[in-house]
């Protein structure tokens, strides 16, 4: 029982990628293009990673699929549009404001006025008991 318990933690985090199978672009332009691109785009499995800086196989296989349409000439914007058409929108790491993402985009500022509403009124209620 003891030994499991404290194998357990080295089971916790996802195992990074093969780094011997690390695809990478002779031409440095290129390289940096598909690095940039990369980091642009979330990791589905992960959701919090981009998929450069991912270790799953999902992100390898987007990889891959990203550094493909480069060496094929595709622009950013189209990979962009083959992942979003393949995908979804949150696949982009930033997705764009449209209607159907205004509840994603405003969620933070609404949470923050209903936060500040709370602790005026409570302040308010606390203020009128003292007097």
């Amino acid at each position: 029982m003891l030994v499991s318990v404290l194998a357990a933690p080295s089971f916790s985090r996802a195992q990074p990628a093969d780094t011997s199978a690390v695809e990478t672009f002779s031409n440095p332009a290129m390289e940096a293009r598909a690095r940039n691109l990369q980091r642009q785009l979330r990791c589905l499995v992960c959701q919090g990673e981009s998929i450069d800086e991912s270790g799953s196989p999902f992100a390898a296989d987007v990889r891959h699929l990203v550094r493909q349409q480069i060496a094929g000439g595709r622009s950013d914007r189209q990979i962009e549009d083959f992942l979003v058409a393949r995908y979804g929108d949150f696949i982009l790491m930033k997705p764009p404001v449209q209607p159907d993402t205004w509840l994603l985009w405003l969620a933070p500022f609404l949470v923050l006025g209903l936060g500040g509403g709370i602790a005026a009124l409570t302040i308010k209620k606390a203020a009128s008991r003292r007097a």
